[in-house]
């Protein structure tokens, strides 16, 4: 996804979170004033204690309201993660909001309870509002519930589990009410139910104690984002896909964590030391793209360590050793004399550099094997000059004498199919030669080797003035000259 497709989604990510969390204060406002009103007028608890429930639902969405607003700030000097935890600081809030609502109201139904009853005044609008909340709440939480998820928010996830939290705090209201109306009536009275007329103080105790559970849930949840804690699921998921991708030895470190409704996640990998710069970018690549498969959008960063797979031979140490010292290595050869190995190789280095220079730095290396292969005894290195100079060679017109001679030298080797695109050439007053091969399709490559060896040097016997042989060897499938 390109960067402006990135930032298009954020922003609309932004307005629906907005909007979703305006009408949130919009609706928690119109509820509390009408649960408050209706309490008062009433001087029913129940209700009190639901318009004070409403009321910290009225303060968490405006909490809510500034915090997505604040939280969808990009990344700044300041906050390289971004503000996405002012969303998780705002629902810690509110558990404190909430918590207090619970005792206030929990102290007032004990005081109406055991010291000073107050007598509900009965009418239709307590019921006709609590109808009304119960259905705006539900429709407000299951919108907040929906866009929460989809972004990942804290804050509105907070919100929606208030107007939930409403829905059966006004369900216990709406039963208090009633049974107090009816504790309260001369039916009631008659029937020996007159004790229902503390269901109105006992319903607003059933509040609080929704409020409380509530109240713990969003902190423990809260506590949890502000602390960094990672669900251990979640953590396992990405592990299994990291390991999984394909050329990963193992994962040496693992740090996840989340600001907001994005995650950012680190992770060492070990990978094999044999792997060239562009592959280990291949597999961060991958490793990256199995992270985002669980943790969609996450901010990766990858930091790999080389390592020595465990099926790692000889030749491949050697080279590992090369590789670590930055040198071209070619036609490495291992020898066994008596139970004691021998290595011989060649090694490239600037054309510009001092031969004492260049045989430090081989010996160097040299070293480096032996204390790396105990086993082996010795190291042979043939230095080579790494050509830096383009060279511009001049075309020379078809030397028939030449690829005769050519052509006979290879007739001498039966393995040889066939010779083809012939070219010479000359560099200042050295003759060079290259041309194409053909040898049969499952001829293994060392033989190939020695097949191309041994017609460069019976070729060079028959023309010594050549200085430069190249060959390219080729499969008798892929000839389209014989």
């Amino acid at each position: 996804m390109s960067q402006i497709a990135t930032q298009n989604t954020a922003i609309s990510a932004g307005a629906e979170k907005q909007s979703a969390a305006f009408l949130s204060v919009a609706a928690a406002c119109v509820i509390t004033a009408l649960k408050l009103a209706v309490g008062i007028i009433t001087g029913s608890l129940g209700m009190l204690s639901d318009a004070a429930h409403s009321g910290v639902d009225l303060i968490g969405a405006g909490l809510t309201f500034f915090s997505v607003r604040l939280s969808d700030k990009p990344a700044d000097e300041n906050h390289p993660y971004g503000h996405g935890k002012v969303e998780n600081l705002s629902g810690f809030v509110e558990t404190f909001l909430m918590l207090a609502s619970s005792v206030w109201i929990t102290a007032e139904a004990i005081i109406r309870i055991f010291f000073h009853p107050v007598t509900v005044r009965h009418s239709l609008w307590p019921f006709a509002v609590l109808l009304l909340s119960i259905a705006v709440d539900f429709t407000r939480s299951r919108k907040l519930k929906t866009v929460a998820e989809r972004y990942h928010s804290d804050a509105l996830a907070a919100n929606a589990l208030h107007f939930s939290s409403d829905i059966w705090s006004s369900v216990a209201v709406l039963i208090g009410l009633g049974a107090s109306w009816l504790g309260s009536s001369t039916t009631g009275k008659e029937m020996g139910l007159e004790w229902l007329r503390f269901a109105d103080p006992v319903a607003a105790i059933v509040v609080s104690l929704f409020i409380l559970h509530f109240a713990w849930r969003l902190a423990w949840r809260t506590i949890g984002a502000l602390t960094d804690a990672i669900p251990q699921e979640i953590s396992r998921q990405v592990l299994r896909e990291l390991k999984a991708t394909d050329g990963v030895l193992s994962v040496d470190q693992a740090r996840m964590r989340r600001s907001g409704g994005r995650y950012f996640a680190d992770f060492t990998l070990s990978l094999s030391r044999q792997l060239t710069f562009q592959r280990t970018e291949e597999l961060v690549r991958d490793a990256t793209a199995a992270v985002c498969r669980i943790l969609p959008g996450a901010d990766v960063v990858i930091h790999t360590v080389p390592r020595s797979p465990g099926e790692e031979s000889i030749f491949d140490k050697v080279r590992a050793v090369a590789s670590r010292n930055n040198v071209l290595l070619h036609d490495v050869s291992i020898q066994s004399f008596h139970g004691a190995l021998r290595v011989e190789q060649h090694i490239e280095v600037k054309e510009t550099m001092p031969l004492r220079q260049a045989h430090d730095f081989v010996r160097r290396i040299e070293d480096e094997i032996r204390r790396e292969l105990p086993q082996v005894a010795s190291v042979l290195t043939h230095i080579e000059s790494e050509p830096a100079t383009i060279e511009n060679p001049q075309p020379l017109d078809r030397d028939r004498r030449m690829e005769k001679r050519l052509r006979h030298a290879a007739g001498t080797l039966p393995e040889i199919i066939d010779i083809h695109e012939v070219v010479t050439g000359r560099m200042g007053d050295k003759l060079q030669l290259s041309c194409h091969c053909t040898l049969p399709d499952e001829m293994p490559m060392q033989r190939v080797h020695e097949v191309i060896t041994e017609l460069e040097d019976r070729f060079k016997l028959e023309c010594p003035d050549v200085h430069r042989v190249l060959i390219h060897p080729e499969p008798a499938t892929d000839n389209h000259h014989h």
